[in-house]
């Protein structure tokens, strides 16, 4: 399944596959460049000549504010109790999605598939984000994943009100929020550091 997309003056089309949930970018010429997330990892730490990786480097020259974002991280991804390990997932999945990170979308896709033992709503989150969800709670927690990412002064209590009619308790909430936004965070991040190396 595919749905063209545009990023950075560039058409994509998103594909999902079954096997590992790998995306598959489409350049404007058409030839497509296959990648998945431990590609991706290799290319950030091996980087081929020619491409600019200052910023990376200037990075991990902060160990130590990185390491701060890592602990945050885990504290809102991987923290007992509240919102499910899948729905975060799901949520991070959706906002990578809307946002055009590839790399992100790629790996909590195969993240959510793990710990849901199914990929329904995932092909429907790459075919069409606005109308994905197989289930009301799906599909407020995907509403309001887009919402806060790019409308976020138009939220209100009508859009927490959604949430709770879906289910949804007040830790819950607090816990998809924090995981929308910190995603909303780290897709910029890696989208300003520098792409992933696509094997041919």
């Amino acid at each position: 399944m595919e749905c063209p997309h545009r990023m950075n003056g560039t058409s994509f089309a998103w594909s999902f596959h079954l096997a590992n949930a790998r995306l598959v970018r489409v350049a404007r010429h058409g030839q497509p460049r296959r990648g998945h997330a431990r590609a991706a990892r290799r290319a950030r730490t091996e980087p081929s000549a020619g491409e600019d990786f200052r910023l990376l480097h200037a990075a991990r020259a902060r160990a130590a504010g990185a390491g701060r974002r890592s602990g945050a991280f885990n504290s809102i991804m991987y923290a007992p109790g509240g919102l499910s390990r899948a729905e975060r997932e799901l949520a991070s999945t959706v906002v990578s999605r809307v946002n055009g990170c590839v790399y992100c979308a790629s790996v909590h896709a195969q993240r959510f598939q793990q710990l849901a033992k199914r990929d329904d709503v995932i092909e429907q989150v790459f075919a069409d984000p606005q109308t994905a969800g197989t289930m009301p709670r799906e599909r407020a927690i995907v509403r309001y994943a887009i919402d806060l990412t790019l409308a976020p002064e138009s939220l209100g209590g009508a859009s927490l009100d959604a949430l709770r009619e879906a289910g949804l308790t007040h830790a819950e909430i607090l816990d998809l929020s924090h995981a929308i936004a910190i995603f909303a965070w780290a897709n910029r991040l890696m989208l300003t550091l520098g792409e992933p190396l696509f094997p041919e």
